[in-house]
C-alpha cells in the first residue's frame, strides 16, 4: 500500500493526473513531478543520479517502498535503450564483476528496505547521498586499474543500495568518477551499460517480492514524459558542458535533493 502524506496546503490537479494518482494532494504530486523531472536531467547529463534525485524526495510523498517501485518502472523504458546504445564504449571486463556482486547483494538491500522503519530509511537514504557528493566533490581521485576484489566490493555496496532505494549509481558514481583514467564519455557508457542489465535483474527480484505492483506502473505512466523530457534536456546539456561543470552540475542537484528530503524539516514544511 502507497503511503502518502498530507501537506497543510492541498490544491487541486487536474483529472488526468490525480486519476493516475488517487489519493495524493496537489503538493505531494508536484513533487513528484519536479523530482522526476530533475532527475531525467541529472540522469541525462551524467549517466547517473536519476534515483539519488528521485528516491529522496519521493520518499517523503510515498515511503520509500513505494517509491522504490515506482522509479523502476519510470525508468525501465529509457534505461534499456541508453544501456544497448552504451554497450559497444563500455568496458564489460570493469563492469561483469560489479554486476555479480550487485545481484547477491540486492536481496539483502531489499530486506532492509522492508525491515527498517519510514523515518530511519529516510534518515538513512538521505545521509548516504549526501555522503557521496561530499566524497566526489572533495576531490578524492582513485588511481590505477581497478583490482577484482575493489570490483567484487564495489559492486555489493552497489547491490545493498540499489535494494534499499535503488541508489546503486552512487558507489559506481565514487568509484568511476573518481578514477582518473576515465573520461566523463566512458564513465557515462560504464554506468548506462551497467544500469540497463542491473534493472531487468532487479525487476525480477522486486516482483518476486511484490514490491512492483500495478497502482505504481498506473503512477509512472504521467510521469514517462517528464523523465524523457528530462532526459533529453540533460544529454544535450552534457554536450555543451565542460568536464568541471559536469561534475559541479550533477553535485549540486543530488545535494539539493537529499537535503530537503531530510525528516528535519518537516515541521517546518508541515509535512
Amino acid at each position: 500500500m502507497l503511503r502518502r502524506i498530507s501537506f497543510r496546503r492541498a490544491g487541486t490537479m487536474p483529472l488526468s493526473l490525480s486519476a493516475f494518482m488517487p489519493g495524493l494532494t496537489a503538493d505531494a504530486i508536484a513533487v513528484l513531478l519536479g523530482a522526476t523531472l530533475i532527475g531525467g536531467l541529472v540522469r541525462g547529463f551524467t549517466g547517473f543520479g536519476f534515483a539519488m534525485v528521485f528516491m529522496p524526495l519521493a520518499s517523503v510523498v510515498l515511503g520509500p517502498v513505494a517509491a522504490l517501485g515506482l522509479i523502476w518502472f519510470i525508468d525501465l523504458p529509457f534505461a534499456l535503450p541508453i544501456a544497448a546504445r552504451s554497450a559497444r564504449r563500455a568496458e564489460w571486463s570493469e563492469i561483469l564483476p560489479l554486476l555479480l556482486t550487485a545481484t547477491l547483494a540486492l536481496p539483502a538491500g531489499i530486506w532492509l528496505l522492508t525491515w527498517l522503519d519510514r523515518a530511519t530509511m529516510r534518515w538513512i537514504l538521505a545521509l548516504l547521498v549526501l555522503a557521496a557528493v561530499a566524497l566526489m566533490a572533495s576531490g578524492w581521485r582513485y588511481h590505477g586499474r581497478p583490482g577484482v576484489a575493489l570490483s567484487l566490493g564495489v559492486g555489493a555496496l552497489s547491490g545493498l543500495c540499489n535494494g534499499m532505494a535503488s541508489i546503486g549509481g552512487m558507489p559506481l558514481a565514487v568509484f568511476w568518477l573518481g578514477a582518473q583514467r576515465n573520461d566523463r564519455h566512458k564513465t557515462r557508457a560504464n554506468m548506462q551499460a551497467f544500469f540497463g542489465v542491473s534493472t531487468l535483474i532487479g525487476g525480477a527480484i522486486l516482483w518476486w517480492k511484490g514490491i512492483l505492483t500495478p497502482s505504481g506502473l498506473a503512477m509512472a505512466v504521467p510521469l514517462f514524459a517528464i523523465y524523457g523530457a528530462g532526459l533529453w534536456a540533460g544529454t544535450h546539456g552534457f554536450r555543451l558542458a565542460s568536464e568541471a561543470s559536469f561534475r559541479r552540475g550533477a553535485y549540486l542537484l543530488i545535494f539539493l535533493s537529499a537535503l530537503s528530503s531530510l525528516p528535519l524539516w518537516d515541521g517546518l514544511l508541515g509535512r
